[in-house]
C-alpha cells in the first residue's frame, strides 16, 4: 500500500494543475522544433546539389544546365575527350573572334580583314615534345567532333620572307574559311608582316634548319603538328617560298579535297642515289625493299599526316643512319607511305619542277622565262589520273621561280589562272 501511494501522489490536483501548464507550452516548442527540423532535413539535399553546381567550373555564355532527373538515372559510362588544345594568347583586341585554333568555316567574310582577326598569333608555349604529342592524339576525319566546312593547310618551308606573297594574296582573296596557312621560316627572321596580310601571325615556332639534315624533317613535322590541331584541316600541302600556284584557289581546292588519294612521288630507284643510300644498320625494322625515294613537296590527308607526326620508332633510324649524302626529306616519308600507306598515294607529285638540267637542284626560273606558254605547258602539258580517271590536270603548284618572276606573274594571274585583278 506504501508503493501505491507513493506511486498516486503525485497527481494530486494541485501539482498537476502546474506541471500541465508547463508540460504543454514545452509540447509545444517541441513540436515546433520538430516541425523546422523536419523541414530543414528534406531541404538539404537540394541546399548541398546546389552548392556543388555553384563550386563546378563555368559554364561559357549561353550554355545552360542539363535539367535535373526527378528519379535516379544510371551513372553515365565515362567518353573519351578530345585532345586538349594548346595554350593561346588573347586575340587581338579588334578581334571578336572566340574560336582556338579554328576558323571562320561559312566563307562569307566579305573581307581579308575578317579571316586575319580570326588568323591571330600561331605562337604558343607548348614544347616540341609536347606539340607533337597533341598533334599525334587529335582525330581523324572519321572522329572529328566539330561539323565545319573542310579545309586546306597551306604550309610554307622558308629561310626568311615569301617573294610570292603578293600572288599569293591574290590567290587565298575571298576564301576565307576554306584554307588555313602556316609559315615555318628561320628563327632568327623578324621582318615584319602587315596586318593586313593573309601570312599576318601564321609564323609558327622554328628550329634552325640544314638542308639535306634530319632538321628538314623535323620543320616539316612541326608545320603538320601545328596544322593537325586544326580538326577541320583535311588536306595538308608543304610548299617552298620559290613555289606559285598553277590555277585559282577553287580549283585546287576542289581537287584535294575531292581526291580519293594523297600525292606524294615515291619511287624505287636502284641507283647509288636511291638504293645506294640506304644503310643496312636500319635492317629488320627497315628492309632494302621498302627503301623508296620521293619529291619532299608533298599533299597529304590526315590519316597519313598523324602517322607521320607520331613515329618515332623510324624516325630514329633516319636520323641516325641516313646521313649525307643520304637525304632525309627525299627517302622518309617516301619510306613510310610505301610501308604503310601505298594504297592510299597516288605514287606523283601535285609540284612541278624542272629537273631536265640534272644536277642535285632542279632549274631556276628568271623573268625572262615567265610566258603564257610555259605556264599552260606546266599546267596541262602532262596526262595523268585522278579518281580513276585520265586528265591532263596533273600538277597544282610549280617551282622554282626567282622573285624577280613576281611582276611578270602577277600581270598573267588575272587573265590565264582567273585570278581576281
Amino acid at each position: 500500500m506504501s508503493i501505491e501511494k507513493h506511486i498516486i501522489q503525485p497527481f494530486s490536483k494541485p501539482f498537476t494543475m502546474q506541471n500541465l501548464i508547463f508540460h504543454a507550452i514545452s509540447f509545444v516548442i517541441g513540436l515546433s522544433l520538430g516541425i523546422l527540423i523536419t523541414l530543414n532535413l528534406k531541404c538539404f539535399p537540394l541546399i548541398f546539389q546546389a552548392s556543388l553546381i555553384s563550386t563546378s567550373p563555368s559554364v561559357p555564355p549561353g550554355s545552360t544546365f542539363p535539367i535535373l532527373p526527378s528519379t535516379p538515372s544510371p551513372i553515365p559510362q565515362p567518353s573519351i575527350p578530345p585532345p586538349l588544345l594548346p595554350p593561346l594568347p588573347p586575340p587581338l583586341s579588334n578581334s571578336s573572334s572566340k574560336l582556338v585554333l579554328s576558323f571562320s568555316t561559312n566563307g562569307t567574310s566579305n573581307s581579308t580583314s575578317v579571316s586575319l582577326e580570326e588568323h591571330t598569333s600561331m605562337m604558343h608555349n607548348l614544347s616540341e615534345e609536347e606539340l607533337l604529342r597533341r598533334a599525334s592524339m587529335v582525330p581523324r576525319i572519321e572522329e572529328s567532333p566539330h561539323q565545319h566546312a573542310p579545309k586546306v593547310a597551306f604550309m610554307f618551308l622558308t629561310a626568311g620572307s615569301l617573294p610570292f606573297a603578293p600572288l599569293w594574296e591574290k590567290f587565298f582573296k575571298g576564301h576565307e574559311g576554306l584554307y588555313t596557312i602556316y609559315v615555318h621560316s628561320h628563327h632568327d627572321y623578324n621582318e615584319t608582316v602587315l596586318e593586313t596580310s593573309v601570312f599576318y601571325g601564321r609564323r609558327i615556332l622554328s628550329q634552325p634548319v640544314y638542308w639535306g639534315t634530319a632538321t628538314m624533317i623535323d620543320a616539316e613535322k612541326r608545320l603538320l603538328a601545328n596544322a593537325l590541331l586544326d580538326y577541320s584541316n583535311q588536306r595538308f600541302v608543304l610548299l617552298s617560298d620559290s613555289c606559285i600556284p598553277l590555277f585559282n584557289f577553287k580549283k585546287i581546292y576542289d581537287y584535294l579535297i575531292n581526291s580519293n588519294l594523297s600525292f606524294l612521288s615515291v619511287f624505287d630507284d636502284p641507283r647509288r642515289a636511291g638504293r645506294g643510300r640506304y644503310n643496312p644498320q636500319m635492317w629488320p625494322v627497315i628492309n632494302i625493299t621498302d627503301w623508296r625515294k620521293g619529291s619532299q613537296w608533298l599533299e597529304l590527308n590526315r590519316d597519313i599526316a598523324i602517322h607521320f607526326v607520331s613515329d618515332k620508332k623510324y624516325y630514329s633510324l633516319f636520323e641516325q643512319y641516313c646521313q649525307p649524302p643520304c637525304y632525309n626529306d627525299e627517302h622518309y616519308i617516301p619510306t613510310l607511305v610505301n610501308m604503310f600507306y601505298e594504297e592510299l598515294n597516288s605514287n606523283r607529285s601535285i609540284t612541278w619542277v624542272d629537273w631536265s638540267r640534272g644536277g642535285p637542284h632542279p632549274r631556276k626560273f628568271g623573268w625572262r622565262d615567265i610566258t603564257d606558254e610555259l605556264l599552260n605547258q606546266i599546267r596541262y602539258g602532262s596526262e595523268c589520273i585522278y579518281n580513276g580517271t585520265t586528265t591532263s590536270m596533273c600538277f597544282l603548284f610549280a617551282r622554282k621561280f626567282s622573285p624577280s618572276t613576281l611582276k611578270p606573274l602577277l600581270r598573267i594571274a588575272p587573265l590565264l589562272l582567273e585570278f581576281d585583278p
